[in-house]
């Protein structure tokens, strides 16, 4: 079944080099999560030099460098920190544990590139602020869902065209396939660790809201969690959803869960509908099923009619060479910082926020 895993999902690399090999030097360390052979691809698509990689255990070093046999291994994190020539360091770790690595390398003078939900607490969300703030160093995060996805790199283009009018309403929805039993590693299933399912999944969808809306902030008005059909690891999540009031009049809605049904042919039917005063466009972003349309459909609706467009190979992934030239010249064209940590600041806040949900058995 091709991309029935969508921590392994990787979008094949659209090479964009914005800078000459070896003009940025990057690490990836952490690598527990397999956003990391995504996030990794992108920067060497967009010109990136990937030098070092670490991790503590030795076979997720063995599957990194059978995909990328050019890296050196680092003896530990130190190594690749203490190095002057890299200017980034890519991690996917222990989504609890992220914070503290990016505070490690901010204050080693290095921009840090984070897998989502890039921090669990608010503590952790006040210590990235000051620490990016005084030091002026990138805290920057992979939201995957729409800057690795070309429909919905099309649809902010669209929008910003004006294709629909201001935007109203987001609704976004992040079904995810869990995977055959023992395929998950035990954190996954450690709310502590993961951050709860409307902290992880749900910072995709919380910064899609902002960011296809324009908003800069948003209340969480109401959320929900609850674990459905996983009894055996009772600090798991695996339904969740939550509505926001954004501070420009706008509203989205979310539902995130892992009950992605084993007959879809990919991990999952992630969709997004945007509500625009002129009109609406639907993403299909993994799969339009019962067609043989692929990935990345978008669906628009205007004054002009009905469009149905396949935006594979049309516009790639343009937030990885603009995070390389923001990184080398200290500009903020990929993502501003203060949008990166506002979308993780609604995420704690919708799963603090949540009502437990009591399943019937």
């Amino acid at each position: 079944m091709p991309n029935s895993d969508g921590a392994t999902y990787a979008p094949a690399p659209m090479p964009q080099p914005l800078v000459k090999p070896g003009e940025f030097i990057f690490a990836a360390a952490h690598l527990h999560h397999g956003h990391i052979y995504a996030m990794t691809e992108g920067l060497l698509g967009a010109g990136g030099t990937l030098k070092w990689v670490y991790d503590a255990d030795p076979a997720r070093v063995a599957a990194f460098r059978a995909k990328f046999p050019d890296v050196q291994v680092a003896a530990s994190e130190a190594q690749l920190l203490n190095d002057p020539e890299v200017r980034l360091v890519a991690s996917a770790a222990i989504t609890s544990e992220r914070a503290a690595i990016g505070l490690r390398v901010i204050e080693a003078g290095k921009d840090y590139f984070t897998d989502k939900a890039p921090l669990t607490t608010l503590e952790q969300l006040d210590a990235v602020r000051e620490a990016t703030a005084r030091t002026g160093r990138k805290y920057a995060v992979y939201y995957s869902e729409r800057i690795h996805v070309e429909a919905a790199v099309l649809a902010g283009q669209l929008i910003e065209r004006g294709a629909i009018g201001a935007v109203l309403q987001v609704t976004s929805l992040g079904p995810h396939r869990i995977g055959a039993p023992g395929s998950r590693p035990d954190w996954f299933y450690d709310r502590d660790q993961f951050g709860g399912i409307l902290c992880d999944i749900g910072s995709h969808n919380f910064e899609q809201m902002l960011y296809f809306t324009g908003a800069t902030d948003a209340e969480v008005v109401s959320a929900t969690v609850a674990n459905y059909s996983h009894p055996e690891h009772s600090a798991f999540e695996d339904f969740g959803d939550a509505h926001i009031v954004m501070n420009n009049g706008s509203t989205g809605f979310v539902r995130v869960d892992w009950f992605t049904p084993d007959g879809l042919r990919t991990w999952g039917d992630g969709r997004t509908i945007i509500l625009g005063t002129d009109g609406y466009i639907e993403l299909r972003k993994y799969i339009n099923i019962a067609t043989d349309d692929g990935a990345d459909n978008l669906f628009l609706v205007n004054k002009d009619g009905e469009q149905h467009i396949n935006a594979t190979g049309r516009v790639g992934y343009p937030f990885f060479g603009a995070l390389i030239r923001d990184c080398l010249d200290r500009t903020e064209t990929a993502m501003t910082q203060e949008h990166a940590l506002k979308a993780a600041e609604i995420s704690v806040k919708a799963q603090l926020a949540a009502r437990v949900l009591t399943p019937a058995r």
